[in-house]
């Protein structure tokens, strides 16, 4: 019987800086998330901590890590060949069979980017999976951006919005995301469309305000949470709001319920 909570011990495959702040982490295992699904990831007598996983193919998964604390940190000394402790995946990821055949709006703050990557891959590798996708990403400064070549292939398949707080860069607007929600046609979408926002709390919840200003409809906004974590089986209550445990609930919201949720 397998235990639902015991880490298994992983090789590192490679290691890559994506910013000043966050590296992505490639380890060996077979695993096999859904979209949008964290695992934790430990370091013995140091701790663990929720991460979402950014991308996966068969073998390995790959987690997109800002150094924020003693776990994080120590995660950072890792190298190529260490090993990594992963137990999961966990939680319920987001509703990609829902969204076939739909004009998708996906906006991302900062590293809010992880955890939609995978399914942006998915849809630029299969064109016809959604009718049409929008991407509004935003970060703080050029600093902190995050999978460049990433963006730069999903602007060849994707409507796309990229955006500095206030640092002005060529080719890129200035502003939050949520200035640039008024530009989506949702009256033209009828009602097939779908919306998926992932950020810091406070980007969320202004951005959640503004796209159902714009016209969204609640029922079709989505939201990913990455409240603290730490059973990840909806047993410590570390990540309980009133009655929602975001670790078994979660972390994808649909937002009639993710507006009561966000800070």
């Amino acid at each position: 019987m397998n235990n639902i909570v015991k880490p298994i011990p992983c090789e590192i495959l490679s290691v890559k800086r994506e910013s000043l702040h966050e590296y992505t982490f490639r380890v060996k295992t077979d695993i096999k998330p859904e979209h949008g699904q964290f695992l934790q990831l430990s370091i013995p007598k140091i701790g663990e901590a929720p991460i979402s996983v950014s991308s996966f193919s068969d073998g390995w998964l790959e987690f997109t890590i800002r150094s924020v604390g003693k776990v994080t940190d120590e995660i950072f000394r890792k190298e190529a060949g260490d090993t990594l402790f992963l137990r999961g995946a966990y939680g319920k990821g987001w509703p990609v069979e829902q969204f076939k055949g739909k004009n998708l709006v996906i906006i991302t703050g900062g590293t809010g980017l992880a955890p939609v990557k995978s399914m942006l891959n998915m849809f630029a590798d299969k064109a016809d999976y959604a009718k049409s996708v929008t991407l509004i990403s935003g970060f703080k400064n050029e600093e902190g951006l995050i999978f460049k070549n990433d963006l730069d292939r999903w602007a060849k398949h994707f409507k796309t919005i990229y955006a500095l707080d206030n640092d002005p860069k060529e080719g890129w607007r200035v502003g939050f995301v949520s200035d640039f929600i008024s530009e989506i046609p949702f009256a033209e979408f009828g009602d097939d469309y779908e919306v998926v926002i992932v950020g810091p709390p406070p980007m969320m919840k202004f951005t959640g305000l503004a796209a159902v200003k714009c016209g969204a409809a609640e029922e079709k906004i989505w939201m990913s949470f990455e409240r603290k974590m730490s059973c990840a089986v909806g047993k410590c209550g570390h990540c309980r709001i009133d009655e929602t445990y975001v670790c078994l609930d979660g972390p994808v919201f649909n937002y009639t319920k993710a507006k009561y949720l966000v800070d």
